[in-house]
């Protein structure tokens, strides 16, 4: 499972899981962001990445956190249950 910020690279090397970031100086977080949005912005990469190392998978998969049900809203401290939104990439 990779957290990153340069998916095509993930992909070419055959990363199994991928849970696209932010950006290259800030891959998990966000200086722009207030701190309770910060901390709501790392929740869902949090989330996202433990379905995705939840998740069976045949070959680089893209677990995108936006894709989520979770209520981005809702409480930080209240885990939620998204629903799988994972793409499958396919082999070059």
């Amino acid at each position: 499972m990779l957290l990153c910020n340069l998916v095509s690279i993930a992909i070419r090397v055959g990363a199994p899981r991928i849970v696209p970031t932010h950006g290259i100086p800030f891959p998990t977080g966000d200086p722009e962001l207030t701190p309770e949005e910060e901390r709501r912005l790392r929740r869902r990469l949090l989330d996202r990445a433990l379905e995705a190392l939840g998740t069976a998978v045949d070959g680089p998969t893209v677990f995108d956190p936006a894709e989520t049900t979770a209520d981005a809203d809702a409480a930080v401290d209240t885990p939620g249950s998204p629903e799988s939104a994972a793409s499958e990439v396919p082999s070059p």
